[in-house]
This record gives C-alpha cells, sequence and structure tokens, in this order.
C-alpha cells in the first residue's frame, strides 16, 4: 500500500469516528434500495440515494454560483472536515456519498474545473496510481459537475462500478477496435455497452497521459469552439502495472426531461452515472427509470457517431 493510500485510509477512519453527519451518511448508503438494469451489452445499477438531491438539482449558471459560498473552500467548509495535503490538492471525505468509500479531491486554489492546463491530465493519473484500491474520476463543468467554479476531482472505491469490469473484457478490442498500439498499452473506442466510451491502458504513466492528451486535443479540435474545454466525463484506475483511462466525450450537460416535475427527472449524469451507477435522489424517479429511459437519456447526452468519426480523425492528426 502507498503511503497516500495508508494517509487517506486513516483519514475516513477519522472522519466516521468524530464527524456525526458524515457517520450517519455513510450509514444510511448501507440501506439504500438498489435496482438492476440490463442494457444490450452493459449492466446499469440505480441507487435511490435523498442525499444526492443537493448535486443533482444544483444550480450551475454564473448568477447562481457568484451568489453562493463556495463549499469546496477551505474556508467555507465544516470545521469537522479535516483533509489530507496532496501537492496543491486537499483530499477529503466526500459527506455526500455514492461509493461506500467517497474522497472530493480540490484544488487549494479556487479555480475553474478543467483540465487545461494539461498538467491536470498528469495529477489525475498520479493520483490513480497512488490510489490502488481507488477510481479517480473527473466530471467536466458542463458535465455533472456540481462546482464548475472550482478544481476537483472525485474518487469512490474500486469493484462499484460495473463498467471498470466490463471495459477490460479482451473480446471488447479487437484489432479494428484499437486505433493506436504499441508495446505498452493502446488507445480504442467501443459504442457496445451503450454509450461512446474511448479506454486508454498503458504501462505507466507517460503513455497514458500522451494518449489522454492527444484524445482531449482531438475533441477539442472535433468542436465549434475549440478554445472551449471539452465536454468530458473521465474515470481512471489502476490495474496493477496498468493504468485505465475510460473517457466519455459528451454533447450536453442534462437530459430534456431534467427537472423536479412530476413528470419530469431529477437526473444529472455524471461520471459515476457513465460508469453505471445511477444516484437517484426521488424515490418516484427510481421506480420510473428503466432501460428504455437509461438508454435514451445516454444517447442524449454523448456525442453521436459523427462527432465520434470527427473525434477519431483528429486523433490520427494528433500523432503528426
Amino acid at each position: 500500500m502507498t503511503h497516500l493510500a495508508q494517509e487517506v485510509d486513516a483519514l475516513f477512519e477519522r472522519q466516521l469516528r468524530d464527524w456525526p453527519m458524515v457517520r450517519n451518511n455513510f450509514a444510511a448508503l448501507e440501506q439504500v434500495q438498489l435496482r438492476h438494469i440490463a442494457l444490450e451489452h452493459a449492466a446499469v445499477v440505480l441507487q435511490c440515494n435523498s442525499v444526492r438531491r443537493r448535486s443533482s438539482a444544483a444550480r450551475t449558471d454564473a448568477a447562481s454560483l457568484a451568489a453562493r459560498p463556495c463549499f469546496l473552500c477551505s474556508h467555507n467548509q465544516p470545521k469537522e472536515q479535516e483533509m489530507v495535503r496532496w501537492g496543491d490538492y486537499k483530499i477529503q471525505v466526500n459527506p455526500y456519498p455514492i461509493f461506500p468509500r467517497h474522497l472530493t479531491i480540490s484544488a487549494l486554489e479556487h479555480t475553474p474545473q478543467q483540465l487545461w492546463p494539461l498538467a491536470r491530465i498528469d495529477h489525475m493519473l498520479q493520483l490513480a496510481a497512488e490510489l490502488p484500491h481507488w477510481v479517480v474520476f473527473f466530471n467536466g463543468a458542463r458535465c455533472g459537475a456540481s462546482a464548475p467554479d472550482h478544481m476537483h476531482f472525485q474518487a469512490g472505491c474500486k469493484g462499484f462500478l460495473p463498467l471498470c469490469d466490463e471495459i477490460t473484457e479482451p473480446d471488447l478490442w479487437p484489432a479494428e477496435a484499437q486505433m493506436e498500439v504499441c508495446d505498452e498499452g493502446f488507445i480504442g473506442y467501443t459504442h457496445r455497452l451503450g454509450r461512446p466510451v474511448f479506454l486508454i491502458r498503458a504501462a505507466g504513466l507517460p503513455l497514458a497521459s500522451l494518449y489522454f492528451s492527444r484524445l482531449l486535443l482531438a475533441m477539442r479540435m472535433s468542436q465549434p469552439d475549440s478554445q472551449l474545454e471539452p465536454m468530458v466525463n473521465v474515470l481512471a484506475w489502476r490495474d496493477g502495472d496498468y493504468l485505465n483511462v475510460a473517457v466519455f466525450p459528451r454533447r450536453k450537460h442534462r437530459p430534456a426531461c431534467f427537472g423536479p416535475g412530476a413528470d419530469q427527472l431529477l437526473i444529472s449524469p455524471a461520471s459515476v452515472d457513465m460508469g453505471g451507477v445511477w444516484a437517484v435522489p426521488e424515490p418516484a424517479n427510481f421506480e420510473r427509470l428503466n432501460a428504455t429511459l437509461v438508454q435514451q437519456i445516454y444517447d442524449e447526452l454523448c456525442v453521436d457517431d459523427t462527432g465520434i468519426a470527427r473525434i477519431m480523425d483528429n486523433f490520427i492528426k494528433t500523432s503528426n
């Protein structure tokens, strides 16, 4: 176990012991109702989780962000909330969990939620390497992040997201699914799991960082305004000597059905949902969701086939 992993484990145990709200919210998570939905080649788990209402319903327009104190800035956080310092980031227990163990990893400085400059990519991959029992994830500012004004990653315990096991099945990556291959790994694309996903599998951080950077550049080149951060959700985790990175290209922040009304769904999918676990805060929504609705929402939010082809063409250009 790495030194950082030991520090994080100790932090988690202290917060469960000393912070009643965290202890109660994680205990409640053990009692949440689950439903399993089968897509054609993938599994989705619905989690009826009322503590996620705050995140799902978060107003992320500029006026709303300016009007509320940032809950990731230290001076606005509860006195009980401790941290482990990691470079220019602080690692903290997420008090509103989806995972049985759930972390927020936020920049010490109040700075926008974006992976540019590309050093953020290396930070994410290094975290995945140093936290081998965790999946590290990033929600783009327009892709489910409830704090788009403050740079942060999150992490959840491995073994929880169905996609992390599904995506590494060898049969999913025949030669025709691999965009570029070398002795140390590959980058490939598939739509067989119900939503478009690029997978990077690399023996070491340098190759993972290279492929990840080129993919984000290709996504940036593929959109009308190449100055904007690409809309993306990202999962990264260590698998022995390899780093896996799953990248989901997005075209829309929230589905058309989003809202609190009786005929709407309080659903704002982000990386965890792309990974196959949907935290649903409203019981009525939990009962209403089915495979057809889940697939429709994935299709609405994710880049279509034309956009994927454009990204793949631009990825080839980045090799020159």
